[in-house]
């Protein structure tokens, strides 16, 4: 279980470096849109996270309000990629909030014990 809990965790891990990548990458150009890498890794982090959610260790489980505080933010997160994919320009508030909620959801799984 342990190797299969590793593999989630890594998966995590490449979807939020292709959802923070992809974010800066693009607000570095100047041209403020969602990118195939930004949509791909808010919808891996949310698939490998409930993965990673689920009870695989001997009685090593999250603590539950955190669990559903990452929930909340990878779902805004995938809605705030999701709906405005299409457009050629996205606002750059709504941009910076995604990269913010990107980094406030590290934080969490980081500084929250």
């Amino acid at each position: 279980m342990e190797t299969l809990r590793l593999v989630l965790l890594f998966i995590h891990l490449i979807g939020f470096a292709l959802l923070l990548g992809g974010g800066i990458a693009q607000y570095l150009t100047g041209q403020i849109r969602i990118n195939g890498a930004m949509l791909w890794g808010s919808v891996i982090q949310l698939l490998s996270g409930l993965g990673l959610a689920a009870p695989l260790r001997d009685g090593h489980e999250p603590d539950p309000a955190k669990l559903a505080v990452k929930l909340v933010i990878a779902v805004l997160i995938l809605v705030m990629v999701f709906v405005p994919r299409k457009r050629t320009v996205v606002a750059r508030g709504h941009f910076l909030a995604i990269i913010g909620l990107t980094l406030a959801n590290a934080a969490v799984a980081v500084f929250w014990r």
